[in-house]
């Protein structure tokens, strides 16, 4: 292996090797403390040498991970996210896990399955990072000790995930069958029968894609599995789980170009047509914030598929990529930011999720209610906001490669969309009809979801320096 080689698998070494390190450690401490310290200590040195990284250029390993700007993007979007997550995560599980060490342990595992999926262009490197992803969120999700809320929803998710990947899988196992490779390469010549085969090799992948996406037809576990699980690991579900999987899904369609042909094209944007209008009406009907949030982010990734559309036309497909980077960083502040407001707020016996929790916010919580504010107005793509920013991007991506009838929905179901996001900000500037003490929150999920918060804001007001840094790494 070349020094660029492993200047390039940097991010991924600290990672694995912190996650050694910090079992030795809790396995000798047991100390829940501990446990977090090193956790924001591995994903912050995994952060810190990502610019490294960066250095090294586009590197080829081994034919199972290519390492390149596009990849290492998600590197620090999904450390980022894992950051937050167990700030988040500290308080909340105290009252509800009497041992959380192996939470953090769990968290830097999945995070490690996510960078790992996000990087390969290998089908065996695509499932070794999802399953590693995977089983350490069913983990996550059933983590509280009590409450039959986590353990059903990680039960569901366990089985429907399964369905999933066993549809993925044995999609793969049809294209191998055509293509005699694990690599992710265009099929070539084919005959008519070896075609048939391939197409329904490619669509059993694309299936098992969408599952994991949360895409209409394939949607039905997210609301109830995102109601379960506690508030901190929702918020990761919602973001790293589905950033690691829409990387993967983009790198294989420009690689071996499935959106060519025009049969899978045309599933394509029929499931992000239904995506996005179904996904913001189902919201409509919603008191739950939490299923709220899982009907919109199935929204949002319909969206997202504007992107996958528009890459596949060779005369704006780095305009494509870039418009999925910008447009996943501004989902995954906004989402994070919400649910980490949930989080804060939500007490020792139940997450705060319920739409009427949040009546009169402002006047008990304004820091926190700005925040949600922030983040529903930026879901729903208000300008001054990151989320303004990132569906400014689709359109102009969607008019450019001439996906009319993706812009004309997306337009649409943002329109929808609209209306629910504005029953929070709604419901939180109600004047209470008594004055009520509110209860103490934890300071440093305070200070993480205003971060988040200001991020949002920020980047809304003055995108340049991400819209540059994204354009700068170029496509896989």
């Amino acid at each position: 292996m070349t020094a660029a080689q492993i200047s390039a698998l940097l991010p991924l070494l600290v990672l694995s090797g912190g996650i050694v390190v910090l079992l030795i450690v809790v396995a000798w401490l047991r100390s829940g403390a501990v446990a977090f310290l090193g956790a924001l200590v591995v994903l912050a040195a995994t952060i810190a040498v990502t610019p490294l990284a960066l250095g090294a250029g586009t590197q080829d390993i081994d034919g199972l991970l290519e390492i390149d700007g596009y990849a290492l993007f998600f590197h620090g979007l999904v450390a980022f996210a894992a950051v937050a997550t167990a700030v988040l995560s500290y308080r909340y599980l105290k009252p509800r896990a009497a041992h959380a060490q192996e939470f953090y342990i769990l968290l830097l595992v999945a995070t490690l399955g996510a960078v790992v999926t996000a990087a390969t262009d290998h089908f065996a490197g695509f499932l070794l990072g999802i399953e590693v992803l995977s089983i350490s969120l069913y983990a996550m999700i059933a983590y509280p000790q009590e409450g039959r809320g986590p353990l059903e929803a990680a039960a569901k998710y366990l089985v429907l995930s399964g369905a999933g990947t066993s549809t993925m899988l044995f999609g793969m196992a049809l294209i191998y069958v055509v293509t005699g490779t694990l690599e992710f390469v265009p099929a070539g010549e084919v005959g008519r029968n070896e075609q048939l085969l391939l197409a329904v090799g490619q669509a059993m992948l694309l299936i098992g894609v969408f599952f994991k996406l949360s895409l209409v037809p394939f949607h039905m576990w997210t609301p109830d599995v995102y109601q379960g699980a506690p508030a901190p690991v929702t918020g990761f579900v919602a973001t790293v789980s589905k950033a690691a999987v829409f990387a993967v899904l983009m790198r294989y369609a420009l690689a071996v170009g499935v959106v060519d042909a025009e049969v899978l094209r045309n599933v394509i944007v029929v499931v992000a047509v239904l995506s996005m209008i179904a996904g913001n009406f189902l919201a409509l009907l919603q008191i739950n914030i939490k299923r709220l949030l899982a009907y919109s982010s199935i929204a949002h990734m319909g969206y997202l598929l504007i992107a996958v559309v528009v890459a596949a036309t060779p005369e704006v497909r780095s305009f494509g990529v870039e418009t999925a980077l910008v447009y996943l960083a501004g989902y995954v502040l906004m989402t994070l930011a919400a649910f980490g407001v949930v989080t804060v707020l939500s007490n020792a016996d139940e997450d705060a999720e319920e739409l009427t929790a949040y009546d009169g916010l402002f006047w008990r919580r304004p820091v926190l209610a700005a925040v949600l504010a922030a983040a529903a107005l930026s879901l729903a793509g208000i300008p001054l906001t990151v989320g303004f920013i990132a569906k400014f991007y689709l359109v102009a991506a969607g008019v450019d490669g001439a996906a009319w009838i993706l812009v004309w929905a997306l337009i649409v179901g943002s329109a929808i969309g609209i209306y629910y996001y504005l029953r929070i900000v709604f419901a939180m500037t109600k004047r209470p009809e008594a004055e009520t003490q509110a209860p103490p929150v934890a300071w440093e999920g305070v200070v993480s979801v205003v971060v988040l918060g200001a991020s949002i804001i920020v980047l809304g007001v003055f995108p340049s320096p991400v819209v540059d840094f994204v354009r700068a790494l170029g496509g896989p």
